[in-house]
């Protein structure tokens, strides 16, 4: 028997999600929820949107948990803000953890979090509440991820590393280990991190420079 679960929004974040979950879960998504000031439709993909204001009318936290499918929009506040209106609501936040990402027993994960096939989280890591984690990213062994982070695809977050609430590390940024990664910072794509950071600071990464010549140049390897 599947457990039933509302998502809350109705865009491209939520399509992702649902997808996931209704190929790859313990969980049948019943239909979306937005707030009252953005629906815009009553219906989305097939199934009902409604008000966030109303949501227990319709799926009651008796019957049905939820899954806040919001990016990293003003660095995870908008998500936690949701977040917290939703457990003020009384419901239980989903969780999925895909079966494709490599896990190990023992491991600590809070509710709301989405860990995306392909990633790797290494034993002894413990990943906080309402965390996203993008496909292939590798979490190291004795790192903690707290609260409200995102951690976008094919990066590496070494070990025994701290990332404290309300981060967002960016496509394929390296973080060594050993270090602590501030609240609220925004680490760039492709950053390599290579000592504690400032809080709310923001890193960016080594963009790729143009070399004085063309590919025709190059010899063939």
């Amino acid at each position: 028997m599947k457990r039933e679960v509302v998502i809350f929004g109705a865009g491209k974040t939520a399509d992702h999600a649902r997808f996931y979950l209704d190929h790859d879960s313990p969980y049948e998504v019943r239909g979306f929820t937005v707030d009252r000031a953005f629906l815009d439709r009553e219906t989305h993909a097939g199934l009902p949107v409604v008000a966030f204001e109303d949501i227990e009318r319709t799926f009651p936290p008796s019957r049905c948990e939820m899954l806040v499918a919001i990016s990293y929009v003003r660095v995870n506040a908008a998500r936690a803000e949701k977040y917290a209106q939703a457990k003020a609501k009384g419901y239980a936040l989903a969780t999925y953890v895909s079966s494709r990402a490599t896990t190990w027993p023992g491991l600590l994960i809070g509710d709301n979090c989405v860990i995306h096939e392909g990633c790797i989280i290494q034993p002894f890591a413990e990943i906080g509440s309402n965390v996203t984690i993008g496909s292939g990213a590798v979490i190291g062994h004795h790192t903690i991820i707290k609260d409200h982070c995102f951690i976008s695809g094919g990066a590496t977050v070494s070990g025994n590393v701290t990332v404290e609430s309300y981060c967002f590390i960016g496509a394929g940024a390296t973080i060594r280990d050993k270090i602590t990664i501030a609240r609220g910072c925004v680490i760039g794509a492709g950053a390599l991190v290579m000592e504690d950071t400032r809080e709310k600071g923001v890193y960016k990464g080594q963009a790729a420079m143009p070399l004085p010549r063309s590919s025709d140049e190059l010899r063939a390897i």
